[in-house]
């Protein structure tokens, strides 16, 4: 049976797009992967001593790729992850116009990849599979070809702003390796989204019809999440919520941690901080709505929301540690309501440990 998207398109239309205006440098690429490969551990080290998060599988290894590298390596998670609902949409994709719905979902995803990776500059992967070679696998990945260019192009100090991008992307490894049962959680929220998606046609004639209602009552009909959580159905919904309110409070502590674990190191993290923020927040044209139909505009509304978050906490629910109480249990995250208002879980947890 063949699959309903066409995985060979994607690739060949995200490669096609990722290698348009890619900076290929390879000496500089090279001096680049050795300061990974030493500044990765390192800031992982600190990392711990800021958080206490430790690492339980040994010491974190970073990858330099390019742009195709991280295309392929991101469909190949797409197709393990995306199987059910691809098994799901198969079942409805026979008859004449097959093969076109195929090479149509495939250049919609290669297009979306392509564009994705021209922005991303690193990524911690945290799916692990039995079938894959383990040194392949628990990486910190870092697109060469994306960091140097916005070195170059913002006069960036390579040395500091490879620390400070290396910060971020280990309390990421810090919060899945150093919490036990965060990675297994996240998975099975996933994996339940996916299982309950509805392959009826229907559906997308309903979401047609909140999108003009949505516009005509001046609201935005992407702004929770895109088109992935619009057209979730109502038990996605409540697993969607769950998975917003984890990774609110994952990117604002990533982003927290990043700038503490390297204060009196990374002298540069302010002028870095807002560099970047200001490459999130000014997007236009296509670019931005690229990122409210795949939902990332939602995820760069978590850092700021995450970080108001972890402030609050800190401040009215007993200091720095007082986060900690958020890695006890799966039933301690916040929920999506309550990274809005923390005051709640602040008042939850401590009814809990009464």
């Amino acid at each position: 049976m063949s699959s309903a998207v066409d995985w060979e398109l994607a690739e060949r239309v995200a490669v096609k797009i990722a290698t348009r205006n890619e900076v290929v440098d390879d000496y500089a690429l090279a001096k680049m992967s050795d300061d990974f490969d030493n500044m990765t551990p390192r800031a992982e080290k600190l990392v711990g001593e800021e958080t206490g998060l430790w690492s339980l599988q040994g010491e974190a290894r970073s990858r330099l790729v390019s742009r195709p590298d991280w295309i392929r390596a991101n469909i190949a998670s797409f197709q393990r992850l995306l199987k059910p609902v691809v098994d799901k949409l198969d079942d409805v994709s026979d008859g004449p116009m097959g093969t076109a719905a195929r090479k149509f979902s495939g250049a919609q995803v290669g297009s979306v990849l392509g564009w994705m990776s021209t922005r991303v500059l690193g990524q911690y992967d945290l799916l692990l599979t039995e079938d894959e070679d383990p040194d392949d696998q628990d990486m910190v990945y870092y697109v060469g070809p994306n960091v140097l260019a916005l070195e170059r192009r913002n006069g960036f100090t390579p040395d500091q702003f490879r620390l400070w991008l290396a910060l971020h992307e280990t309390t990421h490894r810090a919060q899945f390796t150093g919490v036990p049962w965060l990675r297994d959680y996240f998975v099975s929220l996933v994996n339940e989204t996916l299982d309950n998606v509805d392959p009826d046609p229907g559906r997308f004639k309903d979401i047609a019809k909140e999108i003009i209602e949505a516009k005509r009552n001046g609201t935005d009909p992407m702004a929770n999440g895109g088109l992935p959580a619009l057209i979730a159905g109502p038990e996605q919904k409540v697993v969607l919520d769950k998975i917003a309110g984890m990774m609110s409070l994952l990117e604002g502590h990533g982003d927290v941690t990043m700038d503490r674990a390297g204060i009196g190191i990374v002298t540069d993290a302010d002028h870095f901080a807002n560099t970047l923020r200001v490459r999130r927040e000014s997007a236009k044209g296509l670019t931005r709505i690229v990122q409210k139909l795949v939902g990332l505009e939602a995820k760069l509304n978590q850092y700021a929301a995450g970080e108001a978050f972890i402030a609050h906490v800190e401040e009215h629910g007993g200091g720095k540690r007082a986060i900690d109480k958020a890695w006890s249990s799966a039933e301690s995250l916040p929920t999506i309501i309550e990274i809005r208002d923390p005051q709640q879980w602040v008042e939850r947890v401590a009814t809990a440990a009464a």
